[in-house]
């Protein structure tokens, strides 16, 4: 067979040359498109469903959260398996699906699915996708670095401006901060001022809330000239919060600064 092979080509020289030109030149144009990747993807078809329950125990988020979404979830159509993880405050379900399975389709079912599993579960636990990526889609880590800015600068910046921006790029699906100083308001209230004026806990968060809120009106016009009627009443600084009114005791208001220390502070890392 080999002989005849070789009978055959040096018998028709021009169509193997022919041959041996056209396979270079499809050669050379395979390598040019054929994407390469220095770590390729060979992680599972997975979507993840994160619960955020901050403040319980894993067997209470376990119980309450990862159970009930695991059961519900390993009734869809193309499903390899459900894993379930339950840590302190937080939930992580991992979906398997066949590796045929388009990953929006998977991410489409599992939504459908959660709208339906959300009123079983607790109703300040809203289970959420996790970003349409793979294992392997981590690419990057860059430090934003500016010595003239705090660390409350630096995140703001991050997060409003430059995260913003980067998730313009064509490819990217999520930017993660980490680190920085998140800015937030925080009220730490003095128990035995609680105690004092015979209040609660609960009132005194009521109140912050209930203050902290803007509502609108309705629309009149006199003069052939429209007034639009609203009110403005978010909170913008700490002057404002410590003269939330709590209650009324015989015509005295209790204020906020009455019972606690409002202070300008960071989330915890």
């Amino acid at each position: 067979m080999v002989h005849k092979l070789i009978e055959w080509s040096l018998r028709n020289r021009f169509i193997v040359l022919a041959l041996s030109i056209g396979l270079f030149i499809w050669g050379a144009f395979a390598v040019q498109k054929n994407p390469i990747d220095a770590i390729p993807d060979l992680s599972e078809n997975q979507v993840i469903v994160f619960t955020e329950w901050m403040g319980r125990s894993p067997q209470l988020i376990e119980d309450q959260i990862t159970y009930p979404l695991v059961t519900n979830l390993q009734g869809l159509p193309k499903i390899k398996y459900v894993r379930g993880s339950s840590m302190f405050g937080m939930s992580f379900i991992y979906i398997i699906f066949e590796d045929d399975v388009d990953v929006y389709w998977a991410r489409s079912r599992v939504l459908e699915r959660l709208s339906t599993i959300s009123s079983s579960l607790p109703t300040d636990a809203t289970p959420q996708l996790g970003p349409d990526g793979t294992g392997v889609g981590h690419v990057l880590w860059y430090t934003l670095d500016a010595p003239n800015m705090d660390l409350g600068e630096q995140r703001a910046l991050q997060d409003w401006y430059v995260k913003f921006a980067l998730q313009n790029v064509p490819g990217v699906s999520e930017i993660a901060s980490f680190g920085g100083f998140q800015k937030q308001y925080e009220v730490n209230i003095d128990p035995n001022k609680l105690l004092y004026h015979k209040l609660s806990i609960s009132e005194v968060i009521h109140a912050i809330r209930t203050n902290n809120n803007e509502s609108g009106g309705r629309k009149f016009e006199m003069s052939d000239i429209g007034y639009i009627v609203k009110t403005t009443g978010y909170l913008k600084s700490l002057e404002e919060i410590e003269n939330i009114p709590v209650k009324n005791q015989n015509g005295t208001p209790i204020l906020i600064s009455d019972v606690a220390n409002v202070q300008m502070s960071g989330e915890t890392r």
